[in-house]
């Protein structure tokens, strides 16, 4: 399970201004610092942003095989593979392989030469009345011109993708998320990921995926699992709208996933609306939570999360900076908290801890036994094991069946719990069967 940070936001490098800054800054120790805060929450996994040389947010690359000198440099990343091994956790790395930065070396190499430059091969350009001097016409990414298209089809491309990923998995990653999947041929990757697992068997590759058949991508592409997008926009709709007939289809959708592979599970990262803030009600926030951890996937935590930190997602310039801060060079007191900001931590410590404990619950199926527009009831179980999520968005107390369950594990009900419980107004609860009422002390994730 990950704790997704956005680098260069994280350590506060500047991302469109850089006048002033020359050469490397060590900035990769902050997030070093933060490593036990991520095994204290119970985690096991660092999903890290871009961290590769790029002219502005990370995703324009221009040069895959350097450390971002806003970041550090390798040795800063060596480091912090070595602390990340020292805590038994894994490190899983973006790889923008879409498009590159209008200023990488091979598209301006191909701006002075045309069609006789070396690296022609690499973009999908119109040489159509093209003279020397003139802009090239190539292919950009959902009309950013300045994210130059990689041609898919070229063997000169699969060649730089393969290297570019061994070569940060030789150096101590232990897998990829793949930027813009959605946007590239699954044919592409299903060259390019067996040679990586020539020289990485056990290394984990997720795609991001916002719509199209998710099934059939993780089959044609042979990638591990691609983002649950569907679900995402399940939980936090549903719950903002007061709408879980939205959540019910989603969770039936991501049972039917369940067959092909696991998805890969959030309910924030740093492209979206922090999910405290889209929610809408700050007593809402914990059903999201409790959402994530006991349904089926490979959850991630954002980083600021875990603090019931808030930021709207805007479609401009810098739009993204409110769901990117900086952080502080190290993790605050639990005491300097905010009574928000230590329940929260707290609620995750707890679903973390919970999940540690029915790891099962990575595959297993849910059904929901019961709904409402403001009330759901969600049974996922084994042959000898139950746990059962009851949320209530509504102002006013909701009785609710128990599905089966036995004792209160989270969360709070009014009364025992018999064939029915009793939520209160805005509650929810989680409740198991099958198995003694674990511990509330969070687990060590690195011990696992």
């Amino acid at each position: 399970m990950w704790w997704h940070v956005y680098p260069l936001g994280f350590v506060g490098a500047p991302i469109r201004e850089r006048s002033g800054e020359n050469g490397v800054i060590h900035r990769l120790a902050r997030i070093e610092n933060w490593l036990d805060h991520l095994v204290a929450l119970g985690l096991n996994g660092l999903a890290l942003g871009p961290v590769f040389a790029s002219a502005t947010h990370g995703y324009d690359t221009v040069d895959h095989l350097a450390i971002d000198p806003r970041l550090g440099d390798e040795a800063d990343f060596e480091r912090l593979v070595a602390a990340a091994r020292e805590r038994g956790v894994r490190i899983l790395l973006d790889g923008a392989f879409n498009h590159v930065g209008r200023s990488h070396p091979a598209f301006r190499v191909l701006e002075e030469q045309g069609p006789d430059a070396a690296t022609a091969g690499l973009f999908r350009v119109r040489w159509d009345d093209w003279k020397p001097g003139d802009p090239v016409d190539a292919d950009v990414f959902e009309g950013h011109d300045q994210l130059v298209a990689l041609d898919h089809d070229s063997p000169a491309v699969e060649d730089l993708v393969v290297e570019v990923m061994v070569h940060w998995l030789d150096r101590g990653a232990d897998g990829w998320r793949l930027d813009a999947a959605y946007a590239m041929p699954a044919s592409f990757w299903a060259r390019v990921l067996p040679r990586v697992r020539e020289a990485h068997p056990e290394c984990w590759i997720v795609g991001e995926i916002l719509h199209g058949d998710a099934a059939e991508i993780v089959r044609e592409s042979t990638m591990d699992s691609v983002t649950q997008y569907e679900l995402w926009q399940g939980i936090w709709h549903g719950i903002a709208d007061a709408n879980f007939f939205e959540l019910k289809h989603a969770v039936e959708r991501d049972n039917a996933l369940l067959a092909d592979f696991v998805p890969a599970t959030f309910v924030g990262n740093h492209d979206v609306t922090r999910i405290a803030s889209a929610v809408g009600d700050p007593r809402h926030l914990a059903h999201a939570v409790v959402l994530l951890f006991t349904l089926a996937g490979t959850p991630s935590v954002y980083a600021g999360d875990e603090f019931a930190l808030t930021g709207v997602k805007e479609q401009r310039i810098g739009g993204d900076d409110a769901v990117r801060p900086e952080f502080p060079d190290m993790p605050p007191a639990e005491g300097d908290l905010e009574p928000a900001a230590r329940e929260a931590l707290e609620l995750h410590r707890r679903l973390i801890a919970l999940r540690r404990r029915h790891p099962w619950l990575h595959r297993a199926h849910s059904d929901v036994v019961h709904v409402t527009n403001t009330a759901i009831v969600i049974r996922t179980a084994t042959a000898s094991e139950a746990v059962v999520v009851a949320l209530n968005l509504a102002d006013e107390p909701v009785s609710v069946p128990s599905a089966g369950a036995e004792s209160v594990v989270a969360g709070s009900v009014d009364g025992e719990v018999g064939p029915d419980i009793v939520l209160p107004a805005h509650g929810w609860a989680v409740l198991v069967a099958g198995a003694a009422a674990p511990s509330d002390q969070p687990e060590a994730a690195a011990q696992r």
